[in-house]
């Protein structure tokens, strides 16, 4: 039998896992460094610009006990709990607080469509602010943005110019800007070019980071573990 699927690996507390890979830390502020994805199965968004459609339904179930052991086997610290959505699963906040426990720096990418108030305060929490071009801006929870702090961040993926008109307007009258570490406004990659994302924000001199899939430069944007 499966050791995933034994009915002793199902008494415990575990997630259905899409993948785990060690690589370089593609995107937020901690952009370049190594890192452990853990990428969950699972998504109730269906944003236009998905570049990880596969992970919708692709998965085996492991332990928590079994992950924490693979994550332990690559010998990285830094490790990012990613998805699909990751907050869909009903034992990721226990994942990322063990995770926390271990020692490891934690990161946190979620679509902000569902609460993080349960989330352990010690995670880096990056939550991806849904522009109108991704057509799931109505999912946005604004509860979860005024729970943010100094080591969390917002990502505002960019696909056009009413988007960057939106993120740009959004964030000059909100006051949780000034209590996060860092907002990222990145492009869609083949939709809008790096350089007229940068000129937009150089005009209107937003306070935020241009950010972009370092990865895809790195790798065949296609190519799936890294």
């Amino acid at each position: 039998m499966d050791e995933l699927s034994s009915p002793s690996s199902r008494r415990e507390p575990g997630v259905v896992v899409n993948e785990i890979f060690h690589s370089i830390q593609g995107e937020s502020s901690f952009a370049g460094e190594p890192c452990v994805f853990i990428r969950l199965t699972g998504c109730d968004l269906r944003c236009r610009w998905c570049d990880t459609q596969y992970a919708f339904f692709e998965g085996k179930r492991m332990s928590l006990t079994q992950l924490l052991s693979a994550v332990e086997g690559l010998g990285c610290g830094l490790v990012e709990v990613t998805g699909g959505e990751p907050l869909l699963q009903k034992h990721t906040p226990l994942l990322l607080r063990q995770l926390c426990d271990g020692g490891y720096t934690v990161l946190l990418e979620t679509s902000g469509a569902h609460s993080i108030a349960e989330v352990d305060p010690r995670v880096h929490r990056i939550v991806d602010c849904k522009c109108p071009s991704s057509g799931e801006s109505s999912r946005n929870l604004p509860a979860n943005l005024e729970l943010l702090g100094l080591r969390d961040e917002v990502k505002f993926v960019i696909g056009t110019e009413l988007d960057y008109e939106w993120a740009r307007d959004l964030i000059r009258h909100a006051p949780w800007v000034k209590s996060v570490r860092a907002v990222h406004f990145s492009p869609v990659q083949g939709e809008l070019s790096l350089e007229t994302l940068a000129g937009w924000l150089l005009r209107d001199r937003v306070p935020v980071r241009l950010g972009f899939q370092l990865h895809k430069w790195i790798w065949d944007p296609d190519r799936r573990g890294v």
